[in-house]
């Protein structure tokens, strides 16, 4: 199938002249641009695919719908044997990717047996063999049934690409997939530039291009929303959004997605070992204030790690009166041997109870949420360091086991099925470095296991309300508010839709609004 350079046509005003010119890459007129926070660095999708997939150039076999459901994708439809250890995933015809290269299986296994070779939820798979079957579809063997598969095929670290993508060592020379966009300029860390691929074989991008421009500072974003410099700005600060609903130029948005405000505790540290230690920092948490009056989302306040939305894994039992019932701050650190001195700080065999809070400047809220339990803790006596620094400091901090606390925003719809999420951070190796630390429970960890294999949804909510009890009542991690991602999004767009699980921006759904 023959591919031909498009030319666009640029238009300006010259002295009054409407002046029409030839155009062969992205302008403002031509191009919808995007600003997040998060940077990239890399081609590979196990390391940086959540930026190719928001912006359409890669696809996996399957995908999610808004409601957490798999859904066709690459893959028109999948069957799974009687024993469920074979999944067969029947391919689309005609798909091709950016370089012009027909999809078939054996490009399909080449991804997926790569991506099996690198660190992720596929080569944790309990997979044997990855094969084709004929020309139009793939199986997958297991060694015991895993109802999470088809979850973590849905994840952009899964992503089919075209064999020349790859070198001889399995890297990522050209992110080549087969998505509605492709690849125009990549500018790591901070700028992305994707192009429109006109023989894409679902439904067609509109706009000729979209740029991804990476804005750490949320003052930043917000300029860029105000001014019209950018079209669509994800993770606004919610205190901007009276200033910007304001100007008229501007659509805001506020979706709750599957990702928590949490506390990763050292369970190890001296001071958090017990319990009842652990009970006492979250009592003393205000919950409700810090939903009103820091991020201005009353009712965001949670005592749970997964949203209702989730509802396998929500506890309908658990409330702020629930949380009280277990004591007060006071009277449970006093029955650990903790006392108030002079200066009303805890003391205990002539140790102050003094803490280090650590989290990342990336999300803008958190460095306030963290200030609020700062003093929220100081005033049970508890005294708290807060330091602002790369994310990459909590999993660094976890393996060197130097981390007291970290505040964290956790994505429990990293993979659809969230199970896949609690198995990596509540496993039995102690926990995982954006989840537990230095803590286990086997009862816990026999549920998790147990989940792999349980397709009966009676049974598999059952087993789901069990763990997450066993999680609530131990407090290994500290929830305190659910998130609500704000975005703006310019006028002169139409068609935007937000992805809960965010997976995908929708470009290819947009529109320019004719002046």
């Amino acid at each position: 199938m023959p591919f031909f350079k498009r030319i666009f046509f640029c238009v300006s005003i010259l002295s009054g002249l409407l002046v029409i010119t030839a155009c062969s890459g992205p302008t403002s007129s031509n191009t919808v641009s995007v600003s997040a926070a998060f940077e990239f660095t890399s081609l590979d999708p196990a390391k940086n695919g959540f930026v190719f997939s928001r912006m359409q150039v890669l696809e996996t076999l399957l995908d999610v719908d808004e409601k957490g459901l798999l859904i066709p994708a690459l893959a028109k439809d999948w069957h799974i044997s009687e024993d469920a250890k074979t999944w067969t995933f029947d391919l689309r015809d005609g798909v091709y990717f950016h370089d012009g290269v027909l999809m078939n299986t054996d490009a399909v296994v080449n991804s997926l047996l790569i991506a099996q070779s690198k660190h992720g939820a596929l080569r944790n798979a309990p997979i044997e063999s990855i094969q084709a079957a004929g020309d139009h579809s793939v199986v997958i063997s297991l060694s015991r049934p895993y109802t999470l598969l088809g979850a973590v095929l849905a994840n952009y670290a899964n992503g089919i690409l075209s064999p020349a993508a790859y070198d001889k060592d399995k890297e990522v020379l050209a992110l080549t997939g087969t998505g509605p966009y492709k690849v125009f300029q990549f500018a790591p860390p901070h700028k992305l530039v994707v192009e429109k691929f006109d023989e894409y074989w679902g439904k067609k991008a509109n706009i000729p291009y979209a740029s991804y421009l990476t804005g750490h500072r949320a003052e930043s974003r917000v300029l860029q929303a105000r001014s019209g410099q950018v079209d669509i700005v994800f993770g606004l600060d919610p205190a901007s959004l009276p200033s910007l609903q304001r100007v008229d130029a501007l659509n805001l948005y506020s979706n709750p997605i599957p990702r928590t405000i949490v506390l990763k505790l050292n369970s190890g540290h001296r001071f958090l070992d017990d319990v009842r230690a652990r009970k006492a920092l979250s009592l003393a948490i205000d919950r409700q204030g810090i939903a009103k009056g820091v991020l201005r989302i009353p009712g965001s306040e949670t005592e749970q790690l997964l949203p209702a939305s989730m509802s396998n894994w929500y506890l309908q039992n658990v409330s702020s009166e629930t949380e009280a019932a277990a004591g007060t701050p006071e009277s449970l650190l006093a029955s650990l041997g903790w006392k108030k001195n002079s200066q009303g700080l805890l003391e205990r065999n002539g140790e102050l109870f003094e803490l280090t809070l650590i989290t990342y400047a990336d999300r803008p809220e958190l460095t306030t949420v963290a200030t609020a339990i700062q003093a929220q803790w100081q005033a049970i006596g508890i005294t708290t360091k807060v330091e602002v620094t790369n994310s990459s400091a909590i999993p660094m901090g976890h393996q060197d086991g130097s981390l007291d606390v970290a505040l964290i925003a956790r994505n429990y719809g990293f993979i659809a099925d969230p199970l896949g999420v609690m198995l990596s951070d509540f496993g039995s190796n102690g926990g995982g470095d954006w989840g537990a630390m230095n803590w286990n429970n086997s009862a816990l960890s026999a549920d998790l296991l147990a989940l792999e294999q349980t397709s009966d949804p009676v049974k598999y909510k059952e087993i789901s309300q069990r763990s997450a009890q066993i999680i609530y009542d131990e407090r290994p991690m500290i929830p305190v508010s659910s998130y609500v991602q704000q975005t703006s999004v310019n006028t002169r767009i139409k068609g935007f839709r937000f992805d809960p699980f965010e997976r995908s921006f929708y470009l290819n759904e947009m529109e320019f609004v004719k002046p």
